[in-house]
């Protein structure tokens, strides 16, 4: 196939996952910081609440003295980071001392095993290719093959030049979506810092698109509106604003739609382990239940309906980006 076979595809491949894995990275820092930064001053809050019950215990009667025992304990109750509920992984089970206080930095760590996962087997594939096809090859030409026809239904001839980086796009959240069905591993797309550095990528690939197919002036033309007639010059400036909010806004429904819908996932996977074990806890033998299997089940389907429905709208937009007329023109020639 001709989109996984063309020699500059693993530096795309490369490219992207690189990118993406610095967005991770930053994004994980980002959030350590705000972290710490929350936890120093629910640090302080706590302080001064607990010299303010010793002063009211010093100057009070014993019952005083009796509520600001209790209210310390609640201070630092509330003061304790309380995590999202997931299954253990590999790397928490093994290098939980070392990532205590740095757990944002779990989902990069994941992306980055994918990410190598998955440039393995495509950079195999493609270099080991024949005429009678493995089973991963012919997996990975028909993965590609289908999102090339999608490609091309949704922007035209010319989309094929997109499918490397909206394929690598696909296969990457939805090898990160299925990990998180894996025994001790972990979905990094449950994250914000994951689904928020893929969406940032695909805003910055389009808007690149964009400045590259309509030049300068006809990229903030086409933010205008594409204005023609006197009423709509008029509302120009409106129309302006709509449509850069707009741009804006697209990656966030992409980030929040993904994050949501596997953390979801997650959780209900992880509810339903914990009560099968809760079935069995009378035997105190570390076993349960699997009442979680028909979640599983349902999840490889919503885990690739997910990662199409990013990639596709991902299609969507750099489709509306193009110049129109030579897209509608180039499509009714052939």
């Amino acid at each position: 196939m001709t989109p996984i076979t063309t020699t500059r595809r693993p530096v795309l491949l490369g490219l992207t996952f690189l990118l993406t894995l610095l967005l991770c990275t930053g994004l994980a820092w980002a959030q350590q910081g705000h972290d710490e930064h929350q936890t120093q001053d629910d640090h302080a809050t706590t302080v001064q609440q607990d010299v303010g019950h010793g002063v009211a215990a010093e100057v009070g009667a014993e019952g005083h003295a009796v509520t600001a025992e209790h209210g310390e304990e609640h201070g630092g109750e509330h003061g304790a980071e309380h995590d999202p509920y997931h299954l253990p992984n590999f790397v928490s089970l093994f290098f939980g001392e070392q990532l205590k206080g740095r757990e944002a930095y779990l989902d990069p760590i994941f992306s980055a095993i994918i990410a190598v996962v998955m440039m393995v087997l495509l950079v195999n594939v493609a270099s080991r290719r024949t005429d009678s096809p493995t089973r991963l090859q012919a997996a990975v030409e028909m993965i590609m093959g289908g999102l090339d026809t999608m490609v091309h239904g949704i922007i035209g001839p010319t989309g094929r030049r997109y499918t490397p980086y909206l394929g690598t796009l696909f296969i990457f959240i939805w090898l990160n979506n299925l990990s998180g069905l894996v025994p001790f591993f972990h979905a990094s797309t449950s994250a914000l810092n994951t689904t928020v550095a893929l969406a940032i990528c695909t805003f910055l690939y389009v808007q690149g698109i964009a400045l590259k197919e309509n030049g300068i002036g006809g990229y903030f033309f086409h933010l205008a509106g594409s204005p023609r007639s006197g009423v709509e010059w008029g509302i120009m400036p409106l129309m302006f604003v709509l449509h850069v909010a707009g741009e804006f806004i697209k990656p966030m429904s992409l980030s929040l739609r993904l994050f949501g819908n596997v953390m979801g996932e997650d959780k209900l996977i992880a509810v339903f382990v914990v009560l099968g074990a809760g079935i069995l806890a009378f035997t105190g033998l570390p076993i349960g239940i699997p009442i979680h299997v028909p979640i599983v089940f349902l999840a490889l389907l919503t885990s690739t309906i997910q990662a199409l429905v990013f990639t596709l709208l991902s299609m969507v937009y750099i489709a509306l980006m193009l110049p129109h007329d030579e897209h509608h023109g180039e499509a009714h020639a052939h």
